[in-house]
C-alpha cells in the first residue's frame, strides 16, 4: 500500500469569544438613537426644579403661573417619551446580542466532540444558552444606564453647586460613603452568580437525565431515589440563591440608609443657612427637588454594577465553553478531500488503542483489523469486547489514543470531517430521529433533496411505508412529543435514511434488536443491497446477521481475536464457535 501522506495541522484559529464592546457597536445607530434620547430625558428632568424654582418665584411675585406651569408639562411629557423610546431601542439591541449568543454558543456545542458534550452534560451546556444568554443580554441595558446616570448624578450636582455650593458637599460626602458601601456588596456579587449558574446547571442536567430515563424510573419504582438526589441538587441551589439574596437585600437597604442621612444632612444645613440669610426659600426648593432626583441616579448605578456583575460572570461562563476546541480541525476548511484509493479497503484499524475517559481498562487495545471495500461485514463478541467503540473510531466520534484508522486508502487525520462522513452513513443504538419532519429525518446526510417518489420507495423497502402514511401530515409531520414512533418503527426509519444516504461505508450498530422476523428478513434484503456497492459494517449479537456476512470480525476485551467468514471462523476459533453455540442455547459463553 502507498505511504501515508504527512499529516500537517495549522495554527489553531482564535476561539469565538464574547466581546461586550465589540457586541455593542454591532448596531451603532440604534445605540446612538437611544443614548440620545436618554441624554433627553436626563435634559428634561434637570430643567424641572429650575421651572419650580420659577414658578416659586412667579407666585411670590404675584405674576402669572401659566408659562412656568406650560413649561413644566412640556418637559415632563417629553422627557418621559424620550424615556419610553430609549428603553424600547435599548431592548432591541439587548435581545439582539442575546440572539447572537444563543445561536454562537448553540452552533459552537453542537460541533464539540462527543465526549465532552457527555462529560458537559446537556442540562449544563442548555443552561449557557438560556439563563445565562438572558443576563448577558441585560448588559446592553446596564452598559447604557451607568453612564447615564453617571451623567446624570454629575450635571445634577453641577447644578447644585450653583445653587448653593455648601449643600452641595454635604450632599457629596454622603454619597461618596454610600457608593464605597455599595461597591464592597457588589465585588462580592460576582463570584456568587457564577456559583448560582453553576447550580441551575446542575440540577438542569440531573432533572433532564432523570426525564429521559423516566421510564426505567416508573417500571423501578425509584422516584424517591431521583427525588431525594433531585433535593440534593435543589438544596446546594437554594444555599447559593440564599447567599445572592442577602447580598442583594443589602443594596437597597444601604441606598435607603445613605439617602436618608443625605436628605437629614441637607435638610439641616439649609435650615440653618436659610435662618443665617445664606439661603432662599426657592433655592432650597429647587435643591432639595435636585437632591431627589439625584437619589434614583445613585440606585441605578449601585444596582447597574450589580446587575453588571452578573452579566460578567454569565460572559465568563459563555466564553469559557467557546473556548473548547472543536470537533473538527481546524485546517478543516481549506484541507483538499482525498480521493478513494482504488481498491484500497474501506477501514483499515493499525494498532488501535482507545480508553474512555474516566476508565482504567482501554477499550480498544491495539486492535488491528480490516473491512473490505464491499460486502457486509460484521462485528462480534460479548458486551464490552469493543464493538461499538470501534464504530465511533470510523465515524471520527472519536479518536484514538494510538494506532492508526485509514478511510478509503488514507489516514483518517487526512480527511476534513465534513467529507469523511458525507461518506458514512450510521445508524445508532437508539436510531435517533431528529425533532424535525418524517421528511428532513429521512434526509439527514444527503448532499440533496430527495423526492416524494424517491423517499416513498425507500420507506417502502423497510416496510414504514403505510405507518407514515397514517400520520397526521405524512412526511410532513414533526417527529418526537405528540406524534412519535414506535422503538421498532424508529429503527425502520433509520435504515431508511441510510439506504436513501449512497454511502461508501455504512455503519449499522445493532440495527436488528428491535425486529421481528419478517421485518429482520426485509432488512437483510436491504443490507445485501446496499452491500453490493458498499462497505456495511454491523455491530450484532443475532446469529442470523452473522451467518450470511461475507467477513466477520470476532472480538473481545477490546482486541481482535479473529477475522475470516462464518464457517472458516466455525473452524478455527473457539471464542466465535462459544458465541455461536451460545445463542443456540447450546452452551455458555466461557471467555479467557
Amino acid at each position: 500500500m502507498a505511504a501515508q501522506p504527512a499529516v500537517t495541522v495549522a495554527a489553531a484559529p482564535a476561539p469565538p469569544q464574547v466581546r461586550l464592546r465589540r457586541e455593542l457597536a454591532v448596531q451603532p445607530v440604534r445605540l446612538a438613537a437611544a443614548l440620545l434620547l436618554a441624554v433627553v430625558a436626563t435634559l428634561a428632568a434637570l430643567a424641572l426644579p429650575l421651572l419650580v424654582r420659577r414658578i416659586v418665584g412667579d407666585f411670590s411675585a404675584h405674576r402669572s403661573l401659566a408659562p412656568g406651569l406650560l413649561l413644566m408639562a412640556a418637559a415632563a411629557v417629553v422627557g418621559a417619551a424620550a424615556q419610553a423610546l430609549s428603553g424600547f431601542q435599548l431592548a432591541r439591541v439587548g435581545e439582539g446580542m442575546t440572539y447572537r449568543l444563543r445561536t454562537t454558543v448553540m452552533a459552537h456545542a453542537l460541533r464539540l466532540p462527543l465526549p465532552v458534550v457527555r462529560a458537559r452534560g446537556t442540562g449544563e451546556l442548555a443552561a449557557r444558552v438560556t439563563s445565562d444568554a438572558q443576563l448577558l443580554g441585560q448588559v446592553v441595558e446596564v452598559a447604557m444606564q451607568l453612564p447615564l446616570a453617571a451623567f446624570g448624578v454629575l450635571a445634577t450636582l453641577a447644578v447644585m453647586v450653583w445653587i448653593d455650593w455648601v449643600l452641595t458637599a454635604v450632599t457629596v460626602a454622603a454619597l461618596a460613603a454610600l457608593t464605597a458601601l455599595v461597591l464592597l456588596i457588589t465585588r462580592r456579587m460576582r463570584a456568587n452568580v457564577t456559583g448560582r449558574q453553576d447550580a441551575v446547571g446542575r440540577i438542569a442536567q440531573r432533572f433532564t437525565a432523570n426525564l429521559e430515563a423516566l421510564t426505567t424510573i416508573k417500571a423501578c419504582r425509584a422516584e424517591p431515589l431521583a427525588d431525594r438526589v433531585l433535593e440534593q441538587d435543589a438544596e446546594q441551589l437554594r444555599v447559593v440563591s440564599l447567599t445572592g439574596a442577602r447580598l442583594g437585600a443589602l443594596v437597597p437597604a444601604a441606598l435607603t440608609l445613605g439617602n436618608q442621612f443625605a436628605m437629614i444632612a441637607v435638610i439641616l444645613t439649609g435650615g440653618a443657612r436659610m435662618a443665617a440669610g445664606h439661603l432662599q426659600v426657592a433655592e432650597f426648593a429647587a435643591f432639595l427637588l435636585y437632591l431627589l432626583q439625584t437619589v434614583p441616579s445613585v440606585n441605578t448605578l449601585a444596582t447597574g454594577f450589580g446587575r453588571l456583575q452578573a452579566g460578567l460572570a454569565a460572559r465568563d461562563r459563555c466564553n469559557e465553553l467557546l473556548a473548547l476546541p472543536q470537533e473538527a480541525d481546524p485546517d478543516d476548511e481549506v484541507r483538499p478531500t482525498p480521493v478513494p484509493v482504488p481498491g484500497a479497503p474501506a477501514v483499515v484499524f493499525r494498532g488501535v488503542s482507545y480508553t474512555h475517559t474516566g476508565t482504567g481498562r482501554p477499550a480498544l487495545d491495539s486492535a488491528s483489523f480490516s473491512i473490505p471495500r464491499t460486502g457486509l461485514t460484521a462485528v462480534v463478541g460479548p458486551s464490552g469486547a469493543g464493538k461499538s467503540t470501534a464504530l465511533s473510531l470510523v465515524g471520527r466520534f472519536v479518536r484514538p489514543g494510538a494506532g492508526s484508522v485509514s478511510i478509503l486508502g488514507h489516514d483518517i487525520r487526512t480527511w476534513p470531517l465534513g467529507s469523511l462522513r458525507a461518506r458514512m452513513a450510521y445508524v445508532d443504538q437508539e436510531f435517533t430521529l431528529l425533532e424535525a419532519s418524517a421528511r428532513d429525518n429521512l434526509q439527514l446526510g444527503r448532499s440533496g433533496t430527495a423526492g416524494d417518489g424517491e423517499l416513498a420507495r425507500a420507506l417502502t423497502s423497510v416496510g414504514l411505508a403505510q405507518d407514515v402514511d397514517r400520520l397526521p401530515h405524512g412526511l410532513d409531520t414533526v417527529l418526537g412529543r405528540e406524534f412519535d414512533l414506535s422503538g421498532g418503527q424508529r429503527q425502520r426509519m433509520a435504515l431508511a435514511r441510510a439506504l436513501l444516504t449512497g454511502a461508501d461505508i455504512v455503519l449499522l450498530d445493532e440495527p436488528t434488536s428491535q425486529l421481528d422476523g419478517l421485518n429482520e428478513l426485509r432488512f437483510r434484503e436491504i443490507v445485501d443491497q446496499l452491500a453490493r456497492h458498499s462497505a456495511v459494517v454491523v455491530v450484532a449479537h443475532r446469529l442470523s446477521t452473522v451467518q450470511h456476512a461475507d467477513h466477520v470480525i470476532m472480538m473481545n476485551r477490546g482486541a481482535v481475536v479473529d477475522a475470516a467468514d462464518h464457517p472458516t471462523l466455525l473452524a478455527r476459533c473457539a471464542p466465535y464457535r462459544e458465541l455461536v453455540a451460545a445463542q443456540t442455547g447450546q452452551v455458555p459463553v466461557r471467555y479467557e
